[in-house]
């Protein structure tokens, strides 16, 4: 919390004095948006302790119903203030925003000082008793830093700084840099996040989940003999399936997204959206889907698996590949504009997956599990994908986007259509899938 106040200050002050500020009749409020910003990150911040517990100890309930509830509240909040006081600006985002992470971390307080100490703790035999024990205190007959530790969290201190700006790169080179307009940027936003639903949804919750199980099961450092063959087995089998769901649900979003990435602005954000490079923005953003789906398993198994030298190790591949995204990103963009950005990201995922297939592939290399093969689809399925691209590309050709709605509802039909055949294919070719699927 002291290091997240230091850095919420000073870049702070960053953004209101040394970068580009929005003009006031254009963008109001903008000052107190930053520091609107600032501060929500300083609260969050006091519920990561809680979070942390929550995850460790596989609370999903707990993370649901608060992850839920915070949301709803925030887009509440900004619908009513959007509609009743438009000409606020951006303090409406801004109290959106702290009243998100006001409910998130009070929804993680409150569940604590009732569950801590009640008899269902007892039962489970839970760790901490009391509130109070999740507050900085000195323990006695022990010393002030545990060395070990903290090696460990500087090794992933560094590591999520790096992955940081492997993630959100492209947003440091458009506002340091300047590389595009505020409206392009603006564009940009809109697709990233419509693009992104899908991976916050549902790639992102099955890489938490999973790289606690894999944590449990498996113990970080041990190579796979020194395991217990029935964890190794069972984290082998959950793996590929874990692989093959990802990439299916990767590989439908590419091939449909594609043919429909149009329509899609189209409805949400007329023609002022469809018109320019959103489409294209949207297609590709389609594609960098498919890599964050596979990105995402591979990494939580390998993150998980890491001994503290070689997350020292892959923070170097990760120092390199950090520099490189971001030339690459600037030197995109000015060839093909904000596709350049996505582009960028699909390199860096590449990267990344290639380092941790690699990873796994070593670490299985002496067993008899090859769970690597979750990332190969029945040829059969990968027919039906090719043949349901060419449909409903051809499909938006003719009757897509401006021959009225008649021929909007048949470019939705085909897509129907091979969609369908897509599910029923997958049913009956994954067979293995579709049980994990059904038990999970």
């Amino acid at each position: 919390v002291p290091l997240g106040v230091f850095w919420s200050v000073c870049l702070g002050l960053v953004w209101l004095h040394l970068l580009e500020v929005p003009d006031p009749s254009v963008v109001p409020h903008y000052q107190a948006g930053v520091v609107a910003f600032g501060l929500s990150a300083i609260i969050e911040l006091l519920g990561e302790p809680f979070w942390v517990l929550a995850q460790a100890h596989l609370f999903v309930r707990l993370k649901v119903i608060a992850e839920s509830l915070s949301v709803v509240s925030k887009c509440i909040l900004t619908v009513i203030l959007v509609v009743l006081y438009p000409q606020w600006g951006l303090y409406i985002f801004s109290l959106a925003q702290l009243l998100y992470t006001s409910v998130l971390v009070l929804c993680y307080v409150i569940y604590f000082v009732m569950f801590l100490g009640s008899p269902e703790a007892t039962k489970k035999s839970f760790p901490i008793a009391r509130m109070k024990a999740l507050l900085p205190s000195l323990v006695e007959d022990e010393t002030f830093v545990n060395w070990k530790e903290a090696r460990l969290t500087w090794s992933f201190f560094k590591q999520s700084f790096l992955k940081q700006i492997l993630t959100e790169g492209e947003r440091y080179v458009m506002t340091f840099l300047n590389v595009l307009n505020f409206g392009d940027q603006g564009v940009y936003d809109i697709v990233n996040n419509l693009g992104s639903l899908v991976a916050r949804f549902i790639f992102l919750p099955i890489e938490e989940s999973f790289y606690v199980f894999f944590a449990k099961v498996l113990e970080r450092g041990k190579n796979v003999k020194d395991q217990k063959q029935d964890d190794v087995a069972m984290a082998a089998n959950v793996l590929e399936s874990l692989l093959k769901l990802v990439l299916l649900t990767g590989l439908t979003i590419t091939v449909f997204g594609y043919a429909y990435s149009q329509l899609a602005l189209d409805i949400y954000g007329g023609s002022m959206l469809s018109s320019g490079t959103g489409p294209d923005l949207l297609r590709c953003y389609s594609l960098y889907v498919l890599f964050l789906a596979v990105n995402g398993v591979t990494e939580c198994f390998t993150f998980a698996l890491m001994c503290k030298e070689e997350v020292d190790r892959y923070n170097f591949v990760m120092l390199a590949l950090s520099f490189t995204f971001m030339c690459i990103s600037y030197f995109l963009t000015h060839w093909h504009g904000s596709v350049g950005f996505i582009l960028a990201n699909c390199f860096n995922m590449g990267i990344r997956i290639a380092h941790s297939i690699h990873y796994i592939y070593d670490y299985f290399k002496e067993s008899t599990y090859r769970p690597l093969t979750g990332l190969l689809p029945s040829p059969f399925l990968v027919l039906i994908y090719i043949i349901s691209g060419v449909i409903t590309g051809f499909s938006e050709v003719f009757f897509c986007c401006d021959k009225g709605w008649m021929a909007r509802l048949i470019h939705i039909s085909m897509g129907a259509l091979c969609f369908a055949a897509t599910i029923v294919t997958m049913f009956c070719t994954e067979t293995k899938l579709i049980h994990f699927v059904r038990s999970q």
